[in-house]
This record gives structure tokens, C-alpha cells and sequence, in this order.
């Protein structure tokens, strides 16, 4: 994430916020928190309290944006044992009731798409005798926007990485919803607990896996006047500003914790998101990410910079063939011409004024 915020930087005042003062202040948060015209929650690992929900989603409701990066399971590379496989777990952030109010739901399941990046993985024996073969890792999907989709966010994209990636259902509540990014139609879901193994890599495509899946959203717009979740409920905490429905606001949902994260190079220095150094890929993250940023601030002239097409109109060269030499004299005579007159102008104009 730190090359995102880098960039962030060049347009934007950042500003680093926990809800770590809730417990002893939720008010005071709450009025800090709304100071900021977006929050980017990102990868979190730990519950959400009650109380740090009601101030997420008094700040929702008074207008303010977010933009979640939610894992919705455990699951991580590092995880890799001397086995070969990789636990997977549900992840319980306690926001499923907050999620479910706004218009969506993030069930604990993993991604599995057809559609893939790679990874580069040891054969042969140790030492001198390995070499590193390439395989499609089914669980990093490679996603392509849709390209009927208009929306400037998704619009002049290329393919986006995602890694353990999970599902978005929507629901309907009168929210507007555009799924931005969705997985190919050869994808399905996997149920947690679970167990993955590396030796999937060489698991032979079988349409059949897939004839009930496909195309899952995993990142979402939504807009409009959102509703407290704690409406109707009691409130953990008493709020005189407590509002139940406000102002119209956005939010962008990723149901990918690690859609920002970055690669090291060897001296421990952050790689550029989305290129992947052991395979030399490029992905195009960032401009994602920058997008949903821009999008969400209302900065859609930066998106539209950076989606703008550029068509260079192309030579008739049945024409170019036909007036070539008129092409020549006009191209090369032309300039001559006009240079010799000028000269021929330039030195009668001289010794006129010397001759007397």
C-alpha cells in the first residue's frame, strides 16, 4: 500500500486515523473522523466493536465516503506449510449487520477463477537442478472490467490482480449498485474452513466445476442516501447529532484486502503496485485504485486524464500514393522557395540602405 499513498499524496492531504479512542471518547472521534472527506479502511484483522461501528457509520450517513478493502477470509502465502497446502478461514469483522443495512453482503468464501495469474514455483531437485516453471494460480483471479461497463472508474482498463479474493452479494434497499469488477464466467466459489493446497496448480480445466458460477462481483459502487444500521436499535453510545438517514454519500467495496499491497524489491524498497517481480507482469491496480479515490472525491477530470483515448488518424495511402509529388513540392519546394526570397528580399533591402 505504500506506493498507493504515495501517489495519493500528489493530489491529496492524507492523514493517518485509528478508532483506538472510541473506548474513551466516541463523540470526539466521531467529530475527528468527520473532518475527512474519505475514509480507506484496508485489510483490517481485527472485530469491530459497536462502538467503532456507530462512528463509521454516523460518519456514512452525515455524507462521508469510504472505500473498503475487506478480506473475508484468512488466507495468506505466508501461510504455506511444509506440506504444500494453505489454511483457509473465515474472517469475523463483526460488520456483516452494518454491510447488510447499506445494501450488500461479503460471505466468508474464497474465489476460485479460471481466469488467473501466475506464479512461478521450484521443480527439480535442490540446489544447482531447480528451475522455476510458471503455473495459473486459480485463487489470484486476473480480471478484466466489463467492457460494456461505462463507468469512469472501470472505463480504458486493463486486467487487475486479486489474491484470495471473496464475493459481493448485493441486496436490494433503494441504494444505486455497479458492480464494477466481476470474475470470469469459468469462476466459482470455495466454502470455508478449507484447505488449499500448491499441487491445485496442476489441476486440468473441467467446465463442469462452473456451470452454476461465474461472473461474481468483487468490487461494487454504491451511491446514494444510506440508513443507519442502528436504526430502530439501541445505540451503543448516546449521540445528540445521531442521524438515522442523511445525506447522499458513496462507497466503494473490494472484497480483497490485498488488491494494494506491494512487492519489495531486495533492499526492502516498495515495488510499484501491481507489478509482479517474479513473474515481470504489470497489472493495472493503481490506476484503479486511483480511480475509485478520484471517483469517490468527485476528481473525475484525473480519471478522465488517465482513461482518455488518444486515436491518431491514419495516412490515406491510396491519397499519399496518387499526390506525391505534389506532397514533395509542397513539403520540401515550399520552404525553399520561401527561404530563397526571403534571402533575395533580405539582401536587396541591405544594399539599398548601404549604397548611400
Amino acid at each position: 500500500m505504500a506506493s498507493f499513498l504515495k501517489q495519493l499524496k500528489d493530489s491529496y492531504y492524507l492523514g493517518p486515523f485509528t478508532l483506538d479512542s472510541v473506548a474513551k471518547d466516541p463523540q470526539r472521534t466521531l467529530k475527528a473522523l468527520q473532518h475527512y472527506d474519505l475514509a480507506i479502511i484496508a485489510k483490517p484483522r481485527e472485530k469491530f466493536t459497536e462502538e467503532e461501528k456507530q462512528v463509521l457509520d454516523q460518519y456514512i450517513v452525515n455524507g462521508g465516503k469510504t472505500l473498503w478493502m475487506i478480506d473475508p477470509v484468512q488466507a495468506e502465502m505466508d501461510s504455506l506449510n511444509e506440506s504444500g497446502t494453505i489454511p483457509v478461514l473465515p474472517m469475523d469483522l463483526g460488520l456483516n449487520d452494518m454491510f447488510f443495512k447499506y445494501g450488500f453482503r461479503i460471505p466468508p468464501v474464497l474465489v476460485k477463477d479460471e481466469m488467473a495469474t501466475p506464479i512461478k514455483l521450484a521443480n527439480g531437485q535442490e540446489g544447482s537442478g531447480t528451475q522455476y516453471q510458471q503455473y495459473l494460480w486459480k485463487f489470484a483471479p486476473f480480471i478484466y472490467p466489463d467492457s460494456i461497463n461505462r463507468n469512469p472508474i472501470v472505463k480504458n482498463l486493463g486486467g487487475i490482480k486479486f489474491d484470495f479474493a471473496g464475493s459481493i452479494d448485493t441486496l436490494k434497499n433503494g441504494i444505486k449498485k455497479n458492480v464494477l469488477l466481476a470474475t470470469s464466467k469459468y469462476s466459482r466459489t470455495v466454502g470455508t474452513p478449507t484447505t488449499i493446497s500448491l499441487n491445485m496448480v496442476m489441476e486440468q480445466f473441467d467446465p463442469a466445476q462452473y456451470q452454476k458460477g461465474g461472473f461474481i462481483p468483487v468490487a461494487v459502487l454504491l451511491e446514494g442516501s444510506f440508513h443507519s444500521m442502528y436504526e430502530n436499535r439501541i445505540l451503543p453510545f448516546k449521540d445528540p447529532a445521531y442521524k438515522t438517514v442523511g445525506k447522499p454519500g458513496k462507497m466503494i467495496v473490494i472484497a480483497d484486502g490485498d488488491i494494494v499491497k506491494n512487492q519489495f524489491d531486495k533492499e526492502g524498497r516498495p515495488l510499484e503496485l501491481g507489478f509482479d517481480k517474479w513473474t515481470g507482469e504489470v497489472y493495472e491496480n493503481k490506476d484503479f485504485m486511483l480511480n475509485c479515490v478520484n471517483y469517490l472525491l468527485d476528481d473525475t477530470g484525473l480519471i478522465n486524464i488517465r482513461s482518455k483515448n488518444v486515436s491518431l488518424p491514419m495516412l490515406n495511402m491510396k491519397k499519399v500514393h496518387d499526390d506525391y509529388t505534389m506532397a514533395q513540392l509542397i513539403t520540401v519546394g515550399l520552404p525553399i522557395l520561401i527561404l530563397l526570397v526571403f534571402g533575395l528580399l533580405f539582401t536587396w533591402l541591405r544594399k539599398k540602405k548601404y549604397s548611400r
